[in-house]
């Protein structure tokens, strides 16, 4: 869905500025403004967690976590998303005023039916063109599953799947931890 302007084209600037007061998170691609649908309870509390998780770790590190409402510009400018989860420890960035950041090295989405394939597709190819992108982190809202996708110096992307039982490790952020503590207060899921 795109917002409602008497043009079809939409530069950075102006979609920026429409961000700025809007009500809702629209993400940016190629000049189209595209809202965002809103989130299940599950996405919510497995966001939280991650949030909590991460942040608590990254104490004391010089990378800093952000959760749902930092977007990521990538290189081309003609791209900005909003990822679940942006950890960077860019100076740029962290010094930075501007309302998105330009180097994480590690994003993570949770997945629902309606992003799955844009996620794992087209977003993950834009992704890419970061160069300080390390490491990819999808988790799955309706059943225990985590998809990790790691960055090595041949710029090859290796998968790595994560199960009930299983610890994740994030090299990128020497983080680790059991899965479950990404899926804490889903019952039915754990």
């Amino acid at each position: 869905m795109t917002a409602s302007k008497s043009h079809a084209y939409f530069t950075p600037e102006e979609y920026l500025d429409i961000e700025r007061l809007s009500p809702i998170k629209h993400e940016y691609i190629d000049g189209q403004i595209l809202a965002m649908a809103g989130a299940s309870k599950a996405h919510v509390i497995i966001t939280g967690n991650l949030s909590a998780l991460i942040l608590n770790h990254l104490r004391g590190t010089g990378c800093i976590s952000y959760a749902t409402d930092m977007k990521v510009r990538l290189p081309a400018s003609r791209l900005f998303y909003y990822p679940d989860l942006a950890v960077t420890c860019n100076e740029e960035d962290k010094n930075s005023n501007e309302d998105f950041i330009l180097h994480p090295k590690l994003l993570i989405e949770v997945l629902s039916d309606s992003t799955e394939a844009f996620d794992h597709g087209d977003k993950f190819a834009d992704y890419k063109a970061i160069a300080e992108f390390e490491e990819y982190l999808l988790v799955h809202q309706n059943q225990v599953l985590v998809e990790r996708f790691q960055r090595r110096a041949d710029n090859l992307w290796v998968p790595t799947i994560y199960r009930s039982g299983d610890m994740i490790e994030l090299t990128s952020i020497g983080f680790s931890c059991p899965i479950s503590d990404l899926y804490t207060n889903l019952s039915q899921l754990v």
